[in-house]
């Protein structure tokens, strides 16, 4: 008999990226679609909790079995109130509970996908960055985002501002951390943040700074920013469609060249959701966003976690397309 998974809806790719995790949806069958670069035969695989309507014990768990089976990255979101559900629920602070999170696993790469740049200033974000990577043995991966819930702004009396000006504040926010990982003392004289010889030690573990993956499609400044400075970027296209996310990764790779990057630099990464679908068919469609572009898929968890998804994303889905992929039989820790 085939697997089935949880009746949840699957491969949803998600909306606006400071969080990646709003839309709700069934995937689009998939379509033959050319990669905008040729596609690389590594692929990552992970996991996104939502730290709301939830215990730490059971978010500890799904990322411990991730941990265990092998799966490559784990993350939570930035938010201060539920972004789904009865708002008045709990709700878990992203990067505290990050570091807890850290402090209990062994080889994951962990983060939040993504921070909110109106709430987290960048000096204090890049000493927060620095801390984790220490505590996690150096595995951290730094998401930045514009910012885009508003009753988070609205509820704590912080600024929303526009569209644009979210985007380019987080332009010199990324700008401002890089400087501080990299530069024994910084000077920074922006429009929104400013430094003067601000010390910064101790530097993060992984040099020049951990990973830093920028999530959101705007085309004037986002992706731009991205092109220039992210190891990874997370985006979204309706119902995940191959053929769209080819075109959207094409556009991305003709941005990086007129920025004077090579697009395979850049890793591109998307958020799935589980639905109701066979294994086989799991890696079918994602194996297609693969062909598309697209590298790195994060599995995006509601509460009440099903564990057993996990497991069956991370043995049935991931593992099998890392092995067709590079021709090396995957196997999990648990395993071994």
């Amino acid at each position: 008999m085939v697997p089935v998974w949880s009746r949840r809806s699957f491969l949803q790719c998600l909306g606006l990226v400071a969080t990646a995790t709003t839309a709700v949806g069934r995937f689009a069958m998939p379509r033959m679609a050319t990669a905008a670069t040729p596609p690389t035969s590594v692929l990552r695989f992970g996991v996104q909790t939502h730290p709301e309507h939830t215990s730490f014990k059971d978010i500890l768990q799904v990322w411990q079995d991730a941990d265990t089976l092998g799966l490559d990255t784990a993350f939570v979101f930035d938010h201060f109130i539920p972004i789904q559900g009865d708002q008045s629920g709990p709700c878990f602070e992203g990067w505290t509970l990050l570091s807890a999170l850290a402090a209990q696993t062994q080889r994951v790469r962990v983060g939040v996908l993504v921070t909110g740049n109106t709430y987290r200033y960048p000096a204090v974000l890049a000493k927060m960055a620095a801390t984790v990577d220490h505590v996690s043995g150096g595995r951290l991966i730094l998401g930045m985002g514009a910012g885009w819930f508003e009753p988070d702004h609205t509820a704590h009396g912080i600024p929303f501002y526009t569209a644009g000006r979210r985007a380019r504040r987080l332009v010199e926010s990324v700008e401002v951390v890089k400087q501080l990982f990299t530069q024994p003392k910084s000077t920074f004289a922006g429009k929104y943040y400013q430094l003067k010889d601000a010390p910064f030690a101790p530097k993060s573990v992984q040099q020049p700074h951990p990973p830093i993956l920028i999530g959101g499609m705007g085309p004037k400044v986002i992706q731009p920013l991205a092109a220039r400075h992210a190891d990874i970027w997370n985006f979204f296209v309706q119902d995940s469609d191959p053929q769209s996310a080819q075109r959207v990764c094409a556009q991305f790779d003709a941005i990086c060249r007129q920025v004077g990057r090579n697009p395979a630099e850049v890793e591109k990464s998307t958020n799935v959701r589980p639905q109701q679908l066979s294994a086989k068919e799991m890696r079918g469609r994602i194996a297609a966003l693969a062909n598309a572009g697209v590298q790195h898929f994060i599995l995006s968890l509601e509460p009440p976690f099903d564990r057993d998804v996990v497991r069956r994303f991370a043995l049935e889905v991931a593992a099998p397309l890392r092995e067709k992929r590079t021709g090396t039989p995957q196997q999990s820790r648990s395993a071994q």
